[in-house]
């Protein structure tokens, strides 16, 4: 789709255009979906106690928390082509409500299992946040939009680890019990997430122009049927084998993140013997690093770009990806909490600059399937954390010898990326249009605070 007026610098703190105000809603949103989707998370101690979970059944919930979102994922990026990012996102967030503060209902492991199971359906906001930032940027700052969007909603996954347990023990502090306690405590993310799904509706818009009604009706944009329909569009995208290298790619970046986001806490709690709060805020560092570790992801995509084009974004992911690996596999062998935590953090900084890169290569794939294309290889991400936890739900492995294999795993996959090539006419075109978004800014990917 041929979209007019993108920005061509993200100017931070200007919320005046529709531009801003689509990137700051997207990650906010997003941002705020982790703590939905993984709040439970970091009370799992508490939670294992009051159902009495086998570790294979938390492995089990884990699985469900995210095996659901390569569904949703898969369909939520079609939805956006067909009624655009506002509505989408909107109901996402005002839907994914309701079993957030639901959870505290569970009884049992069944009934927990079912309540993560629906939950981890917010986590398709992901693919709506890339879109809505697809829309709204031009080629010179896509990559660093789209990742800088995603990595301050990734960022999520840091806040949760750290803000959940003292939203606990505040409740905790009131005289509740912890059996009562950590179901209240997720009443909290549930009842933000309802009120920032009615703002995204309220004030901001699909695109540049407007939203995507509007510009069918004045013949911006084409009408959702035929060529442009769901199944053509979700077709077009099936049958490029960039699309599933990609799929394979995000698998082992964001899957893998995922899987941190799940185990990090109770990993540094059993394995270090640490008190529930210190093992979420060990954790939580993981998930702090999107502060700026994604949008590097994407401004080394948008500078490779520069000099190298379609093939410089391709190889840079590449090279993150590998870096990725050999840092988990490091990771694995820490033994000394102050060792752990440093690799950590450079395992952190590479997986979440390889899910910028990746996202800096999706809108590149086919302008005519974006939603496709993004619900895709945003699903592969579920599909490698669902993948990965099953090393984790055997009582057999341990969880450092499970994230060794997962260290291994990528280092082997990270080569998938080198299927991802463009033709001759492709890259000139990219490299015209890259030329023409530049205009007289200066330096790829530039963030601005005017």
């Amino acid at each position: 789709m041929d979209i007019r007026n993108k920005a061509n610098k993200i100017r931070l703190l200007n919320v005046s255009t529709p531009q801003m105000r689509a990137f700051h809603f997207s990650w906010f949103a997003f941002h705020i979906c982790f703590f939905g989707w993984f709040g439970i998370a970091p009370l799992m101690a508490v939670v294992r106690e009051d159902l009495n979970l086998t570790q294979t059944q938390i492995g089990n919930t884990i699985i469900a928390s995210v095996a659901i979102t390569v569904i949703v994922r898969l369909l939520i990026g079609v939805l956006c082509d067909r009624i655009g990012p506002r509505k989408a996102y909107s109901g996402l967030l005002i839907l994914g409500s309701i079993p957030v503060m639901g959870i505290g209902f569970a009884n049992s492991f069944e009934t927990f299992l079912l309540a993560r199971l629906a939950i981890g359906a917010i986590g398709a906001s992901f693919v709506i946040t890339q879109y809505h930032t697809t829309m709204m940027f031009a080629p010179n700052v896509v990559g660093t939009a789209n990742a800088t969007s995603a990595g301050w909603g990734n960022l999520g996954g840091g806040t949760t680890q750290i803000l959940m347990p003292l939203i606990f023990s505040g409740i905790l502090m009131l005289g509740v019990s912890e059996t009562l306690g950590w179901r209240l405590a997720m009443v909290v993310p549930g009842v933000v997430l309802f009120i920032t799904g009615i703002c995204y509706y309220r004030f901001t818009q699909d695109a540049p122009n407007g939203n995507f009604e509007d510009l069918r009706a004045r013949g911006e944009l084409p009408q959702a049927n035929g060529d442009s329909g769901a199944g053509q569009t979700f077709l077009a995208a099936a049958k490029d084998i960039r699309v599933w290298a990609l799929f394979v790619v995000y698998a082992i970046c964001f899957g893998v993140e995922l899987t941190i986001n799940n185990i990090a806490a109770i990993y540094f709690f059993d394995h270090f013997d640490l008190t529930l709060a210190t093992a979420g805020l060990i954790a939580g560092l993981f998930g702090l690093m999107n502060v700026f570790a994604r949008t590097m992801g994407g401004i080394f995509s948008d500078l490779f770009a520069k000099h190298g084009g379609l093939k410089g974004r391709v190889r840079w992911l590449f090279i993150a990806l590998v870096c990725e690996g050999i840092a988990l596999v490091a990771f694995s062998q820490m033994h000394v909490l102050s060792y752990a935590i440093g690799i950590m953090l450079v395992f952190s900084l590479f997986v979440q600059m390889a899910e910028g890169a990746t996202y800096g290569v999706v809108p590149f794939i086919n302008k005519k399937a974006l939603g496709a294309v993004a619900g895709i290889v945003g699903a592969g991400g579920n599909v490698g954390a669902v993948a990965a936890a099953f090393l984790f739900r055997s009582e057999a492995i341990t969880y450092q010898q499970g994230l060794f294999y997962l260290g291994l795993i990528v280092l082997v996959l990270a080569s998938c990326a080198l299927l991802v090539r463009f033709s001759p006419e492709t890259e000139a075109e990219e490299a015209a249009a890259y030329q023409d978004a530049v205009g007289e800014e200066t330096g790829a990917g530039a963030l601005s605070l005017r």
